[in-house]
């Protein structure tokens, strides 16, 4: 199934010259609520709210991995990427298979600025899940911080749910004070 605008970009295998624009994609974001989230003995809950101004958050740069390139066809990983009419990075989403619990993780997605709400994060998610299928995965994981209400409220709609909670994973980082939700979607 093609989304709207999904026409507009190629979608491919990573390169190794791809490397660098991936690095340098913009994945900050700007939001106007986050989730608040409540822990009990029970369980966790959640609770959107309004912040003001609207938080603006930008991650830090990772250190380059030495197996960037390693996205060859026998891998458990792959790089995804959508590239422009312009021949530039539109977005790319990292994923890698374990085989013991045929879990797809999601490592990172990013969507640059001027290209989201044009259905480039959903059908690079459609990229991972073929692959999760190729795999024989049972699902497909991810972790977001409770602040990215925009990439939350995105993978809710593609079909993932809240599947757990870390409120120490950020402790002694950029993000310390925000909490690791973790979402899934099975993959038939």
């Amino acid at each position: 199934m093609t989304t709207p605008g999904e026409s507009a970009y190629e979608f491919r295998v990573a390169r190794p010259e791809d490397a660098k624009a991936i690095r340098a994609l913009d994945g900050s974001f700007t939001t106007s609520t986050v989730f608040e989230v409540s822990v009990s003995q029970h369980g966790f809950a959640l609770r959107e709210i309004p912040v003001d101004p609207p938080l603006t958050k930008a991650f830090p740069d990772d250190e380059p991995d030495d197996d960037d390139d390693d996205d060859d066809e026998d891998s458990g990983s792959r790089t995804f990427v959508a590239v422009g009419t312009d021949g530039r990075l539109a977005g790319f989403v990292a994923v890698s298979y374990s085989p013991w619990n045929r879990r797809l993780i999601v490592e990172d997605i990013e969507v640059a600025p001027r290209h989201r709400g044009r259905g480039v994060g959903r059908a690079l998610m459609g990229r991972a899940v073929e692959f999760a299928r190729e795999c024989g995965a049972g699902h497909v994981w991810l972790e977001v911080t409770n602040v990215n209400a925009p990439a939350i409220h995105a993978y809710r709609r593609i079909g993932f749910a809240f599947c757990g909670l870390d409120t120490t994973l950020y402790a002694d980082t950029a993000s310390d004070g925000e909490q690791a939700l973790y979402m899934s979607m099975p993959c038939p």
